[in-house]
């Protein structure tokens, strides 16, 4: 295959996806590279667009092999935020002029309809910020009662497209279940995000370009690709974790498939390299996710180990993120940075206020 002609195509086959994820020479991946960035800069601008977590609880039903927060994990020392902590932490995100709040949790039921409901009312009394739940799989009737609430986006995350993986991965739920709650959240109005990870034990290259596909088929409006990392006291504690280079191609080829996409540099990425946001930015990404967890909470939300920034002041966050985000020539926006496949009218339709 000619890889320039490849990287100049408007629209990619899986063949020409896997040919581009197994690229090895240097001087080719820095061609991906640098077709990703140029792409980013046409579709997506200059902009990089900061969304604050808040990780409420790290309670969770399900038990995923990969996840440090899974069910059976005994050495965690769970916790759930009051409505009032993180009515107040959301407060505090916006003040400091970012103007996304993500609200994240294991797949906490005592976390119910109702409560979320109040939470999410009320951040929209306090702020004009955008509200992205991501809470796992919930019931239809619960996606439905948030968006009513004010919910403006839900962040699911696929994890990977072959539905034989997904099974071993996760002992009580199925693929299809996920791609049918995405679809319906579609349906509702919300703007969606999903994703996968890249080095999860016997995944393949195939089975990446097959994740970068599906992306495409749910037409996303945010794509999340960071790396695996092990977890200790889960049954992969002790695989390898993702490879670096291998997350930056497949957000690249990512950014040539789906274009006008919000990509985020993971946390992930960062934790594996400690220049994983700015190679992130620099391969296509446009969106960063800092966390705004208060202290004692956030030591306590261990998907994996050592994540980057765990010990820093989330007050101190946002300064250097400018400086880091400014040292590359971007500039981070005022804006929700909402979907770039939306008119200004569907969001304001959509959102409510």
């Amino acid at each position: 295959m000619n890889l320039e002609q490849i990287l100049n195509k408007e629209e990619l086959t899986r063949e020409e996806i896997i040919f581009l994820l197994g690229l090895t020479a240097r001087d080719e991946i820095e061609s991906l590279f640098k077709k990703a960035d140029e792409v980013r800069q046409q579709y997506c601008g200059d902009e990089v667009h900061l969304r604050g977590i808040i990780e409420i609880s790290n309670y969770c039903d399900q038990n995923c092999f990969y996840c440090g927060l899974r069910e059976e994990n005994f050495n965690l020392s769970r916790y759930r935020m009051t409505p009032e902590e993180i009515i107040e932490t959301a407060r505090l995100i916006t003040n400091f002029g970012i103007n996304t709040i993500v609200l994240q949790s294991g797949e906490d039921h005592i976390l119910d309809t109702d409560l979320i409901a109040y939470i999410i009312y009320s951040i929209k009394q306090k702020t004009d910020a955008a509200i992205t739940l991501s809470l796992g799989e919930r019931g239809f009737d619960e996606y439905r009662t948030w968006k009513i609430a004010g919910a403006d986006r839900y962040l699911l995350k696929h994890e990977t497209a072959n539905p034989k993986l997904y099974s071993a991965y996760h002992l009580k739920q199925k693929l299809s279940d996920r791609i049918s709650h995405l679809k319906f959240l579609k349906i509702l109005g919300y703007q969606i995000g999903s994703g996968n990870m890249i080095g999860l034990p016997m995944q393949t290259i195939d089975d990446i370009a097959d994740d970068i596909l599906l992306c495409k088929e749910l037409d996303l409006d945010m794509a999340a690709i960071g790396p695996f990392i092990p977890s200790p006291h889960t049954p992969y504690r002790l695989k390898k974790p993702g490879d670096v280079d291998l997350t930056l191609k497949t957000m690249a080829v990512a950014r040539l498939v789906l274009k006008n996409v919000h990509i985020p540099a993971t946390t992930a990425l960062a934790t594996l390299d400690e220049e994983g946001r700015i190679k992130g930015l620099n391969v296509g990404a446009n969106v960063v996710m800092p966390d705004f967890t208060p202290t004692p909470y956030r030591e306590q939300y261990q998907i994996y180990p050592d994540r980057k920034c765990m010990n820093d002041n989330p007050l101190n966050c946002r300064a250097c993120l400018q400086i880091q985000i400014e040292s590359i020539g971007r500039r981070i926006s005022s804006t929700r940075g909402d979907s770039l496949k939306l008119s200004p009218q569907q969001i304001t339709n959509w959102s409510f206020k």
